[in-house]
C-alpha cells in the first residue's frame, strides 16, 4: 500500500518527495500536493501519450519545471533547472534566475506586460509570490492543469504546443466566478542540457532546462477571468478568500 501511495505522489513530477528533497526549502512551508489537479488533468486531457514516449517525457519535464519554479524557494534546491537558466515571454528580453526572483516568481513572470498600469487587469509589479499564488489558487480551486498537445522537435531543443485549463470556481481580483472552463493555448521552446553528478556511483544523469521561451496571449486568460459581476464587501474592499496554498496546480 505504501508504495502505491508514493507512486501516486510522484505521478507526473519528479524531485518532489524523493529522498534528495528532505532538506529542500519550500516556498509555502511544505511540499505541494497535486492530487486535485492530477484528477482534473486525468479527466480533462485530450491526449493520452504512451508511457516512455517523447511527448510524455516533455509533459512530465514541464510539470516538474513548473513545480520547482513555483514552490522551491532556493535555487540551490532546483534539480531540473540549470543555474544558467533564462526565461522569456513572447520574445521579451530573457530573464536570469535572479531577475525571475525579483518578479517574485509564481505567476508574475508568465504575466509580464507593457500595458499602462491603469489598464492592467493583473499587475505583476504589485504582486508578491504569495499574493499571486493566492489569487490564482482562489480562482482555480481544482488547479490549472497542463498538457502537451504536440512535440514538434527535440531534444536538446524541444518545441511543443501546450494547453492549460481550469474551472473558474472562485473570484478573481474582485470579479465573481463564472464556473466556466478557462483554456490557454501556446507554444514553448525548451533548451535542455545534461547534468552529470559525480558525487555518487553510479553517476546521476538527468536532463536540465537551461532556457525556456513561451509564446501565448496573456489576454486570452485574463480576459476570461473578468467576465463575472464585480464583487465588493460592505466596506468597499474587493472580496477574497484564502485557499490552502499547498493544494495547487
Amino acid at each position: 500500500m505504501a508504495s502505491s501511495v508514493d507512486d501516486g505522489k510522484k505521478k507526473y513530477r519528479s524531485f518532489l518527495y524523493d529522498e534528495g528533497e528532505k532538506n529542500t526549502t519550500w516556498r509555502f512551508g511544505e511540499p505541494p500536493t497535486y492530487d486535485v489537479v492530477n484528477k482534473l488533468f486525468g479527466e480533462g486531457k485530450t491526449k493520452a501519450w504512451p508511457p516512455g514516449s517523447l511527448e510524455e517525457m516533455v509533459q512530465n519535464l514541464v510539470k516538474t519545471w513548473e513545480m520547482e519554479i513555483f514552490h522551491k524557494a532556493s535555487v540551490e534546491d532546483f534539480k531540473v533547472i540549470d543555474q544558467s537558466f533564462t526565461y522569456s515571454l513572447n520574445g521579451r528580453k530573457a530573464l536570469t534566475l535572479k531577475e525571475v526572483a525579483k518578479l517574485w516568481g509564481g505567476y508574475n513572470p508568465h504575466l509580464q506586460t507593457s500595458l499602462p498600469e491603469h489598464l492592467r487587469i493583473y499587475n505583476p509589479a504589485e504582486e508578491s509570490s504569495d499574493s499571486s499564488h493566492r489569487a490564482f489558487t482562489t480562482t482555480f480551486p481544482r488547479g490549472f492543469a497542463l498538457e502537451v498537445l504536440q512535440v514538434y522537435c527535440g531534444p536538446p531543443e524541444i518545441v511543443f504546443k501546450f494547453r492549460h485549463w481550469g474551472f473558474m470556481e472562485g473570484p478573481f481580483k474582485g470579479y465573481a466566478p463564472t464556473g466556466e472552463m478557462i483554456e490557454l493555448f501556446g507554444i514553448a521552446v525548451l533548451e535542455t542540457g545534461l547534468y552529470v553528478g559525480a558525487r555518487r556511483r553510479p553517476y546521476c544523469r538527468r536532463a536540465q532546462i537551461v532556457k525556456v521561451e513561451f509564446f501565448y496571449d496573456r489576454g486570452e486568460l485574463l480576459g476570461k477571468l473578468v467576465k463575472g459581476e464585480r464583487l465588493e464587501t460592505n466596506d468597499g474592499e474587493v472580496a477574497s478568500s484564502c485557499p490552502i496554498l499547498k493544494n495547487t496546480g
